[in-house]
């Protein structure tokens, strides 16, 4: 069963989280949502979250994909944060899955691993990385870099996650399940 990995910052979009979670579970993913620290996440709506683990004990696993949600100011809190860092940049050397949504491909680009990389993003997010290939598309592949526009592309950013760690087969079967409820 594939392992993801989606850290959770102070202020960021409950939108892009709970979905992703949500479809990544649906499919039968084992899904580890960490916080930065050991408390409670507050998103940028005031919803709060209550994380599996701390940041600290998640990163003594080892992940197929890692997904960072949007939102502000959890995108900054994320970027600020060396260990989410460090984990891309590993993750990207191991030459697995490293997805992100709105404003956190921002994240990806301060990480160093978006240079000459085609990437989407909130509009303006990436604005000040003139190396990151800009697309206007809701969902861009760039090997195995994934990466979403925002709350409103949620939904699909999480079905296209669920078919490149189970096939096409389970996003249909997921997917289906969805529209029939």
């Amino acid at each position: 069963m594939p392992k993801v990995l989606v850290p959770l910052a102070e202020g960021c979009e409950e939108i892009e989280a709970v979905s992703v979670i949500n479809i990544l579970r649906r499919a039968g993913v084992e899904v580890v949502v960490a916080g930065l620290n050991a408390k409670p996440v507050c998103g940028s709506r005031d919803v709060m979250f209550l994380a599996d683990m701390d940041l600290d004990t998640a990163l003594q696993n080892d992940y197929d994909m890692i997904v960072l949600p949007g939102g502000q100011p959890g995108v900054n809190n994320l970027k600020a944060d060396r260990r989410v860092i460090n984990i891309v940049q590993r993750m990207v050397a191991q030459n697995k899955f490293v997805t992100a949504i709105c404003a956190a491909p921002l994240v990806l680009a301060t990480a160093g691993v978006l240079d000459e990389k085609r990437a989407t993003s909130f509009p303006g997010a990436l604005d000040t990385f003139p190396n990151v290939q800009r697309q206007q598309q809701a969902i861009v592949e760039d090997g195995k870099i994934i990466t979403s526009r925002g709350p409103g592309t949620a939904m699909d950013f999480a079905l296209v996650l669920v078919e490149r760690l189970c096939g096409k087969e389970k996003r249909l079967e997921v997917e289906s399940a969805l529209k029939r409820q």
